[in-house]
């Protein structure tokens, strides 16, 4: 299991589901009914993308090297922040 985490953003509109995203990873999302699910299955998302990434996982930011990024701060007003690291969930899903 990789000791990687990334920085996932997790939205939630009324009457959505919610959503999350890694800003390290575009275009790697997923949208779930709860909260727990969405970490779950964002989790495997992210790990699927990061297998098959041309030339190798990117490197993740840290939270400090994010917020310094005014587009990071921008997309995650109004975010939960989490740290997802790839594999965490993917036995889980499974089952």
């Amino acid at each position: 299991m990789s000791d990687r985490f990334y920085i996932g953003l997790v939205h939630k509109d009324p009457d959505s589901s919610y959503g999350i995203s890694f800003p390290d990873v575009p275009g790697v999302i997923s949208a779930e009914d709860t909260f727990e699910a969405v970490l779950r299955e964002g989790a495997v998302a992210l790990d699927f993308a990061l297998e098959d990434w041309p030339g190798g996982p990117p490197a993740p930011r840290t939270i400090e090297q994010l917020r310094q990024d005014p587009e990071f701060r921008e997309w995650a007003e109004g975010a939960i922040i989490v740290a997802v690291r790839p594999n965490a969930f993917v036995y889980q899903a499974a089952q």
